[in-house]
């Protein structure tokens, strides 16, 4: 059985609250679409999973965001509905722990109903991710075996602060929960890409993420790449880019081991997400 492609970091297009910022950004790069028509499709979950398989993908992730400061509300609510019934998209919840009291039974709770993995926002959310405040999460996220994501790196959105998409805060998650799936988000997209690398190098539990990063410059970021084939994921980051398949396609055609290509595209995620 050959490895699925799996699409690990994709945005609804439909939030409750959209901030200016994210917003007139989409419609900038989604510059070849009528707008309105192009929302309503693909606020249709039928309809995006046939998107997905016409790009050849497989399996999508797609994420809840609870940023009102940079970007906006996208309630853990509406991506579990937006998923209900379609075996080909799994829920990431997101947690603000600015926004609730009690993060570890919140993740337990969402879990329970149907979410597959945790989407964090230091960023967003202005927290550094080994604050002692997130322990308690972490802790409860590596009892259920689920995969945490950080955004890491840079961001065009106002209200985002940089200094906490530090991917070296991970280290210290990392050392602590040693049993708990992490994975780097733009894998330190900008600033960080080393330090991305070497933690994904350094700890079984850590693993980089592409979304976001252009196709045809990842072996300029990360020219050891081979080295790291099996803790290297693929997202797209949609809607923020116009052509799925072709990204697939450049990376079908970097100049790496056939397998580790497979691995990256969605053999690496699959195993994290529990599909064979």
């Amino acid at each position: 059985m050959s490895a699925p492609v799996v699409d690990f970091h994709i945005h609804p297009i439909y939030y409750e609250h959209y901030n200016d910022s994210p917003l007139n950004w989409i419609k900038g790069v989604q510059t070849d679409v009528n707008w309105p028509d192009f929302y309503e499709r693909f606020c249709d979950p039928e309809r995006f999973v046939s998107f997905m398989r016409d790009n050849g993908v497989d399996y999508g992730v797609v994420l809840a965001e609870l940023t009102p400061v940079a970007t906006g509300i996208c309630s853990n609510e509406y991506v579990l509905r937006f998923c209900s019934g379609q075996e080909r998209l799994i829920p990431f919840a997101s947690i603000n722990p600015y926004m609730t009291t009690n993060s570890r039974a919140e993740l337990k709770r969402l879990v329970q109903a149907g979410f597959r993995g945790l989407k964090l926002y230091p960023t967003y959310q202005l927290f550094y991710p080994n604050d002692p405040l997130l322990y308690p999460l972490y802790a409860q996220a590596e009892e259920l075996q689920i995969p945490v994501m950080f955004h890491t790196g840079s961001s065009v959105f106002k209200g985002s602060r940089l200094k906490y998409g530090d991917p070296l805060y991970l280290d210290d998650v990392a050392v602590d929960f040693p049993d708990l799936p992490i994975v780097i988000v733009h894998s330190g997209r900008g600033f960080w890409y080393d330090r991305a690398f070497f933690l994904a190098r350094l700890h079984a539990n850590v693993y980089m993420e592409l979304a976001g990063l252009p196709p045809q410059k990842i072996m300029t970021y990360f020219p050891e790449l081979e080295r790291v084939a099996d803790k290297t994921i693929f997202g797209s980051d949609w809607p923020g880019l116009t052509d799925l398949k072709g990204n697939i396609e450049v990376i079908r055609n970097l100049p790496l081991k056939e397998e580790s290509k497979a691995k990256i595209l969605g053999g690496n995620a699959a195993k994290l997400l529990g599909l064979f």
